[in-house]
């Protein structure tokens, strides 16, 4: 059973900056691609970017970038130029699959989350 724990979350400003970090531990981490996550209240959560085995990413918004250290177990993403409508819980998770994938369902672990706030 892996475990994942993430971190980096908080309160910034418009315009501002953060880098999302997710440490698995319980599972040969290189051999499967990771994705992250985000639920805003009141809404579903949406895919924000994944990443394959070989460290090939992808993501729906131009401002996050994600990437990974396999020495590390470690996967990033890092957020730039943020807005108000990018504040949600971030969420990581692991797939069993090497692939990018950019659906919740293929993803069988999770972290707890992390609080991203985005002020005006």
């Amino acid at each position: 059973q892996v475990q994942l724990v993430e971190s980096g979350g908080g309160l910034v400003q418009a315009g501002g900056s953060l880098r999302l970090s997710c440490t698995a531990s319980g599972r040969t981490f290189s051999n499967y691609a990771l994705g992250w996550f985000r639920q805003a209240p009141g809404k579903e959560r949406e895919f924000v970017a994944a990443i394959n085995r070989s460290g090939v990413g992808d993501s729906v918004k131009g401002r996050f970038t994600i990437s990974r250290d396999n020495a590390k177990n470690t996967v990033y993403l890092q957020m730039n130029s943020l807005k108000p409508e990018d504040t949600a819980v971030y969420y990581c998770a692991v797939t069993s699959d090497y692939r990018i994938r950019l659906t919740a369902s293929f993803y069988d672990s999770w972290g707890q989350g992390t609080q991203v706030t985005v002020s005006s």
